[in-house]
């Protein structure tokens, strides 16, 4: 089982316990709102494309919407089982959906009080930052000046390359790989001149 399999099933496990109502890091969203979103996401391609194109947000939230009144049961039957056979993420399941399963799962965990980071596996934390050196980029493009990511690893990388000082956000890959997703509940540790620090702080870090 790879790592975004083991993340799903481990999600959905979180889901269940936490029941349909309980809030999510994903803005409004509940619990239940959220596995809606997933199982949209990978069994309805004609919706799919409202993810990213604002022309048809409104599309995917009908859907979304219909997908909630499902019972809870059956809705995290679906994720769990993940992309049928014909859906276009099947094939890619074990790259495409390990940030999106990583990140969902903690943004289960992380909106319930007294969370804590999981310890994951060194290999696991590598894939992490295997993905974060991809999409870095994209996360922090807005910056004004210049961002460095380094891990207690020894792993370090320069995501935005530009003059003025530069900012270093330091943690695990999975802590800076929840921050470049925009999520706030982290524990990462950043260090720089402080106007330079809050800018990117403050970035929005949607991609």
């Amino acid at each position: 089982m790879n790592f975004a399999q083991r993340e799903r099933r481990a999600m959905v496990e979180t889901m269940d316990e936490t029941g349909p109502d309980a809030p999510t890091l994903c803005g409004d969203w509940t619990v239940r709102d959220l596995a809606a979103h997933l199982v949209v996401r990978e069994r309805r391609p004609d919706a799919a494309p409202g993810i990213m194109l604002r022309p048809f947000a409104g599309y995917l939230q009908r859907r979304q919407d219909e997908a909630a009144q499902r019972p809870f049961p059956e809705l995290l039957d679906k994720v769990r089982t993940g992309p049928p056979w014909w859906s276009p993420l099947r094939p890619v399941d074990a790259i495409a959906n390990l940030s999106e399963m990583f990140v969902h799962h903690e943004d289960v965990r992380r909106a319930q009080p007294g969370w804590e980071p999981r310890e994951l596996p060194e290999q696991d934390q590598q894939r992490l930052w295997s993905v974060l050196r991809r999409m870095g980029k994209m996360a922090y493009r807005k910056s004004p000046v210049p961002v460095e990511l380094s891990t207690p690893a020894g792993d370090r990388v320069r995501i935005v390359d530009k003059p003025g000082p530069v900012v270093t956000l330091s943690g695990t890959p999975a802590e800076l790989l929840l921050h470049a997703f925009g999520r706030e509940e982290v524990r990462i540790e950043s260090d720089g001149e402080p106007e330079a620090v809050r800018q990117v702080l403050e970035l929005d870090r949607s991609i």
